[in-house]
């Protein structure tokens, strides 16, 4: 949802945020839910379904799920639509089509082109559905349309609240069929727009935002949608047509399923246009975004601003190693199509690159790699690719990891720190899209950590991630840290100095948490007094929060700030509100290119099929003929994580996976539930995780054959066919430490995910918004 928050600032898109909208559940009529598992994942069991469950049965919310699995959640559902894996944007233009033929969409904030337009209509955030887009001579969308191009308002000088000037350029819309200069934030002047244009301005041709949707949702019949979904068409009409019915009360509301393709990026843009169409973003029962309580000391009354505090604290600079938020072609080492990897304009954390793109060396080599709580070499699609990285010294010469085991990735570090278990440590959770309340937690230590103290800048603490990097800041004299690390006369020596800073500033944004009473900070004193000084220490504390104390123990006694219930909603609209412009339009989006193919990307929804990064499809690659499968994976609400497994009480309900096939492909290949088979593909033919010590781990599993799964689909939970994570053998300090059989037991097929043909050392990936191809590959079984 980043390129759709991409905001127009005086003459450019800019600010986007990584973030993703959900369904206000407490309140929606009807949910549309594709690619989502919320009795499984997805912050489901705990958070999102009991806002579900009880309004389900009895009848004041009904749901639809798109899905290739009859999973739990399809199970609660007035409609099931077992759409292909692959083609979810295929679904969403079908029902685009249908809204807009059948006029079911919100006309009226549709047509709201700016801000004061927006207020006047009682919306709480408006779109670019009207603005004019310039159309190119091979009839693809462009930039929008600015006034001085057609002579009707020049760029105006404007200055800013910090003083600073900019250009301001006038964007344009057709009213009753004139154009119409308009600037998209002013807060004044309202401005409405026609919904579909098409027409020419003075030798420009344009289309407005609205039309270039329609166009691409009507590239294809309805019933060739339902066809490349392979979705029944009367049951697509059906959802369509009571999503529709019930105005800003209804959501399409997804989650990985639709995201992590090799097009997941158009897939989700499909989904949230859908929603754009129902007007329903900031709407009790429509589309509502996380809100927290800030720790960084950006928000009014919070006394601790982290990044004013320490001006000569070392800040990032250059190229990141996954090439992210910045386009190839402005860089130095443009040198045309095809680059070596992908470039990322328009993403962050694009966790499949990092070690890849060490291996490669591209932008340049690493000297020292640290990973913290990390497992791509399991976590990842084709996560096998970084283990051969990470085995290599002369790609990886030091490999610093941190973590509380010795994990499927941290096996290869070099060296491995400690840290800290949940019970021991800080942490700082935010909070969900599906909350409509205003919502900080705050974990903190509540036993004595189980590792070895260590003094750092003269202070004990426990050694963990934090006082390995405090460590690593006194070792080199970096700025920002020690005696005068947050300012002067500030010290930051012990990582109390930040976290209780973030509680106070939690406590303090306007408006302020009461103080704690005497009894309660008594109260308080006595719960920690177990607590050894180098994790709670009363008069640190007390120093560094100052005046502040008493807030920072009601914040703390409370496990964090949760705004009061009876706040969170204002009428029929969320309290806690996005409250900007949405994108039906990615100027930004379009602007960009694949560094490979050098294509321009597309700026609207579409469809677009699985592919690699360079372009060419599976079939045109070689890796479909012969696996007829199509290979997908989910989680288990007993198995959530790879370091599930260390827990023996949720090992004890589910002790092995399997291999989930429908009879349909199980009487096919002669297979019967218990079987053994080995899953390969053609970017791994022999079926193994290669460990590069010598030991390969085949990919078998046991069959489990059932009709909650698509024909054609096989399927398998995370979290078992470990091999490390406790499940082998491991010397330290010259002592044998004998590794759990149980925690190897099942299967762990992401080596079978495809690799990317052109990029050699990584999985099939999304080349713009970033995301890994986690349910793209074809596979066969092997009976073994």
């Amino acid at each position: 949802c980043k390129a759709m928050s991409e905001q127009y600032e005086y003459n450019k898109f800019s600010g986007g945020k990584k973030f993703y909208w959900q369904a206000d559940q407490e309140n929606s009529k009807f949910i549309l839910f594709i690619g989502a598992n919320l009795f499984d994942a997805n912050y489901g069991p705990t958070n999102r379904t009991v806002r579900i469950t009880e309004r389900i049965a009895k009848g004041d919310l009904t749901i639809a799920v798109a899905d290739p699995r009859f999973s739990k959640l399809a199970s609660k559902a007035k409609y099931y639509l077992p759409v292909k894996p692959g083609t979810d944007a295929a679904l969403c233009l079908a029902i685009i089509q249908w809204i807009i033929k059948n006029k079911k969409f919100d006309a009226k904030y549709l047509s709201c082109a700016n801000k004061a337009a927006a207020k006047e209509a009682g919306e709480p955030t408006w779109c670019n559905a009207t603005w004019l887009v310039k159309i190119d001579k091979d009839g693809k969308p462009t930039k929008f349309l600015r006034a001085h191009e057609i002579g009707l308002a020049e760029p105006k000088k404007v200055v800013d609240k910090d003083g600073n000037e900019h250009t301001l350029e006038y964007l344009v819309v057709m009213k009753d069929g004139k154009p119409i200069a308009f600037d998209p934030n002013d807060e004044k002047n309202p401005v409405y727009g026609d919904l579909f244009v098409d027409t020419e301005i003075q030798g420009i041709r344009v289309k407005s935002a609205l039309q270039i949707l329609k166009e691409s949702a009507d590239k294809h019949t309805f019933e060739e949608w339902a066809k490349i979904c392979d979705v029944d068409p009367k049951l697509i009409e059906a959802v369509a047509k009571e999503l529709t019915s019930y105005g800003k009360k209804a959501a399409v509301d997804v989650h990985r399923g639709v995201a992590q393709h090799t097009n997941g990026f158009y897939n989700v843009t499909a989904a949230m246009n859908i929603n754009l169409l129902l007007g329903n973003f900031d709407w009790k029962g429509g589309m509502i975004a996380a809100s927290t309580y800030a720790i960084d000391g950006s928000k009014k009354g919070q006394p601790f601003n982290f990044k004013k505090m320490s001006p000569k604290a070392l800040t990032p600079f250059g190229i990141s190693i996954i090439r992210h938020d910045v386009k190839y072609e402005d860089t130095t080492l443009f040198n045309g199509y095809p680059a070596k990897r992908n470039w990322y304009p328009l993403s962050s954390d694009i966790y499949e690159e990092i070690i890849p793109s060490i291996g490669d060396a591209y932008p340049y080599s690493c000297g020292v790699l640290f990973t913290y709580m990390a497992a791509p070499t399991y976590a990842l699609p084709a996560g096998h690719t970084n283990i051969e990285i990470l085995a290599d010294v002369n790609k990886v010469p030091l490999h610093i990891a941190c973590d509380i085991i010795i994990g499927t990735t941290s096996m290869y570090a070099d060296y491995i720190f400690p840290d800290l278990s949940y019970l021991e440590r800080w942490e700082f959770h935010g909070s969900h899209p599906n909350m409509p309340a205003k919502v900080q937690p705050v974990r903190q230590p509540v036993v004595a950590p189980l590792v070895d103290t260590v003094k750092v800048f003269g202070e004990e603490m426990p050694i963990c991630w934090e006082s390995l990097q405090l460590a690593i800041a006194e070792k080199l004299n970096l700025p920002g840290y020690g005696e005068n690390g947050l300012g002067d006369g500030i010290p930051f020596k012990h990582m109390d100095e930040m976290y209780i800073r973030m509680v106070a500033n939690i406590a303090m944004e306007e408006p302020a948490v009461p103080d704690a009473s005497d009894e309660e900070v008594e109260l308080f004193i006595k719960a920690r007094q177990h607590l050894p000084k180098s994790v709670f220490d009363l008069e640190r504390w007390k120093r560094i929060a100052g005046p502040y104390f008493k807030k920072v123990v009601y914040v703390l006694n409370r496990g964090g700030r949760f705004q009061d219930y009876n706040d969170v909603y204002k009428g029929e609209q969320v309290a806690n509100k996005y409250g900007k412009m949405i994108n039906m339009y990615q100027e930004k989006t379009a602007g960009t290119k694949n560094s490979i193919t050098g294509k321009s990307n597309l700026g609207y929804a579409t469809y677009i099929p699985i592919s690699a990064v360079n372009g060419k499809t599976p079939e045109e690659l070689g890796l479909t003929a012969g696996y007829e499968l199509h290979l997908i994976t989910q989680r288990d609400i007993t198995q959530t994580k790879s370091r599930a497994i260390v827990d023996y009480w949720l090992l004890a309900v589910y002790p092995e996976n399997f291999v989930i096939i429908n009879p349909v492909d199980a009487k096919r290949l002669g297979l019967k539930d218990g079987d053994k088979v080995k899953v390969v593909s053609a970017t791994n033919p022999e079926g193994v995780w290669d460990l590069k010590n010598g030991i390969k781990k085949p990919m078998i599993g046991k069959v489990m054959i059932t009709e909650t799964i698509k024909p054609g689909v096989i399927t398998f939970t995370l979290g078992h066919g470990h091999w490390a994570t406790g499940a082998a053998d491991f010397y330290i300090d010259g002592k044998l430490i004998k590794g759990d059989p149980k925690r190897a037991t099942g299967i762990h097929a992401n080596a079978a995910m495809w690799i990317d043909p052109y990029l050699k050392n990584t999985c099939m990936l999304d080349p713009v918004g970033g995301s890994v191809s986690f349910y793209d590959t074809k596979v066969k079984l092997v009976k073994v």
